[in-house]
């Protein structure tokens, strides 16, 4: 009888419990997509939070040791000026919704609000969004401290990142990202190859020019000397921790996990990503040893990023063999532009302008080998536009700095290394 009541009293508990989380009702159905689609939002943007790691690692193991702690200073402080001038104006610039300033060209200048009600069709949090896209942000002027090191003051290149990640950046990828005008020409830049890397690049490029290179690197008679950098164990974590964070740039940039399809397409991004760097890993190996007849570490990181640069403009659409041709071509380009850059004396001592500018370009005009709708008219037309803008408008404010408060130390402090000088402190306690 005891044991006939207790079963009563159970049944009718289960019975008046609240139905779970995930139990669909007439009243209250649960927005999964909205869930998911959160998530992929925040995996991602942690996931590409971490490449600042990766470029600080990679660019403090390819500088001299002295001048290790002016490379670690930058990438921490830029990611934070990112962050603020992003919310300030750079996210509604670069989806200004229907405020534009300009339609299609400029967007919004107003600060960004991530909290109110949940829309019932809403299909992702603004606040995961904000997030994600800060991460972009940041990226961008990540590239351009590696290509600049070593012979630039802090302030200047914080004052240019202010309005890199501020202006820039967020007007060129509004363009496209934000139903800008090349979104309506049809161009096609699935995760950023032209509207982040070579964007960055060409800021990077812009400012190498007007900076001019290291102290020594390059003789009247057309001599280069090497400087090589002090720790390529870092420079080699750096890598793998940019390779990581990759899985969230690309594979996330797909903005959508709330059904099956989705899902899909996020494995497949994944894994055409990772084969994209492995091949562009080879592919440097391969043709290091055909022209020096030696393994060039610092050229198989290089392939490696580079592969991953080619694979972002495209990166669901391919074959498993796609990503791998298009990968290793991306890393056969990095190991080609190091020494032409070398050649016309401009001084990039990480190699992010081959990696990110010229693979992005090459990642770019691939996109319609294998996705629909596509044309190499269209894709140039967009990496031009993204160029052009980059190059005037940072050109301009670069020009600003140099002869306002001067991009350069003195030829002694460059000699002595930006830690000292600069920042009163040594990465390692001692300096060569």
């Amino acid at each position: 009888m005891k044991l006939k009541t207790a079963a009563l009293v159970a049944g009718a508990a289960l019975a008046l419990a609240p139905l779970p989380l995930w139990a669909q009702t007439a009243e209250a159905p649960v927005n999964n997509a909205f869930i998911f689609n959160t998530l992929l939002f925040l995996i991602g943007g942690f996931l590409v939070f971490w490449m600042a790691a990766g470029f600080a690692m990679l660019e403090a193991g390819l500088v001299r040791s002295k001048n290790v702690a002016m490379q670690l200073t930058k990438n921490i402080v830029l990611f934070a000026i990112a962050a603020v001038m992003y919310w300030l104006v750079g996210y509604n610039l670069m989806y200004p919704g229907d405020g534009w300033t300009i339609p299609g060209l400029i967007g919004a200048f107003s600060t960004t609000s991530i909290k109110g009600d949940i829309a019932a069709d809403a299909s992702y949090a603004v606040g995961s969004d904000f997030f994600f896209q800060l991460m972009f942000c940041a990226t961008t002027a990540s590239i351009v401290s590696g290509t600049l090191a070593e012979r630039i003051k802090l302030w200047p290149f914080l004052a240019f990142t202010v309005m890199l990640t501020g202006v820039f950046y967020p007007i060129g990828a509004s363009w496209q990202w934000g139903g800008g005008w090349l979104s309506e020409a049809g161009f096609s830049d699935f995760a950023g190859s032209t509207l982040v890397h070579a964007a960055g690049g060409f800021a990077a490029l812009t400012g190498a020019l007007i900076l001019g290179p290291r102290l020594g690197k390059f003789g009247k008679d057309g001599h280069v000397t090497a400087m090589p950098g002090n720790n390529l164990a870092l420079a080699t974590l750096g890598t793998f921790v940019l390779w990581l964070g990759w899985f969230g740039f690309n594979g996330a940039s797909q903005l959508a996990l709330g059904t099956e399809a989705d899902a899909n397409a996020v494995a497949i991004i994944f894994a055409n990503t990772n084969m994209a760097a492995a091949s562009g890993a080879l592919g440097a190996l391969a043709l290091t040893q055909v022209i020096y007849r030696r393994i060039d570490l610092t050229m198989v990181l290089n392939g490696a990023l580079a592969g991953l640069v080619a694979i972002t403009a495209g990166p669901l659409d391919p074959t498993l063999f796609g990503a791998l041709w298009i990968g290793a071509t991306g890393g056969l380009i990095a190991v080609v532009v190091v020494p032409l850059l070398d050649r016309l004396r401009i001084d990039d001592v990480v190699g992010a302008i081959p990696v990110h500018l010229v693979a992005g370009f090459w990642g770019t005009m691939a996109v319609p080998f294998y996705t629909e709708g596509t044309s190499f008219g269209t894709q140039l037309l967009g990496f031009a536009a993204v160029g052009g803008f980059m190059i005037v408008a940072s050109g301009l404010m670069w020009t600003f700095l140099k002869v306002t408060i001067g991009l350069r130390p003195s030829a002694e402090d460059e000699v002595l290394g930006l830690d000292k000088a600069e920042l009163g402190i040594e990465a390692y306690g001692h300096s060569r």
